[in-house]
């Protein structure tokens, strides 16, 4: 019998807000992708002016959405897997937030499970009659932890011309 892995926990909770720039880089999307998906009420993030504030919740949500347009998923589909996972996700995320827990979300655009258990997911894929997607919302979440400490982009060098270089030559350093 194998141990259950104890995960450390994230120094994410579920108060903690997120900047659109933030989400996008997380979720790997744009940041029109995220106002459009704002305009159409898919998630509808907080507003302070001009800015969209998300919720650790609607991150992960966001997250999702888009590993399942990556996988092919129609638009009208994944509001069909939001709703569920909506409604699922707000009891069990802080068991996820703290690493107690690994969740897969498993769908095959009209069937969705949101598991905890190995054993039931394989269940589930053994009985399924079509092709069952798997996202594991832990991972999504561990990406809301791993991405969140603010990473200093790579400055460019600085661009100083050598007068006595031949014309057009720019030497970088």
């Amino acid at each position: 019998m194998s141990k259950a892995r104890k995960l450390r926990p994230l120094s994410v909770t579920a108060d903690d807000t997120y900047s659109s720039s933030e989400v996008a880089r997380i979720a790997d999307v744009s940041l029109r992708q995220l106002q459009w998906w704002d305009e159409q009420k898919v998630v509808s993030p907080r507003h302070e002016g001009h800015k969209r504030l998300y919720l650790a919740q609607e991150v992960i949500e966001i997250s999702l959405i888009a590993e399942l347009r990556r996988k092919g998923f129609s638009l009208q589909k994944i509001r069909q897997v939001l709703d569920y996972l909506q409604r699922e996700l707000g009891s069990r995320l802080p068991e996820v937030l703290t690493g107690n827990s690994d969740l897969h979300l498993l769908t095959d655009g009209k069937s969705v499970y949101l598991e905890q258990n190995h054993e039931q997911i394989v269940d589930i894929l053994k009985g399924a009659m079509q092709p069952m997607f798997l996202v594991c919302v832990t991972d999504q979440v561990r990406r809301l932890g791993e991405l969140r400490v603010p990473t200093s982009a790579p400055r460019k060098p600085q661009r100083s011309i050598d007068f006595n270089a031949k014309p057009g030559a720019v030497r970088y350093g």
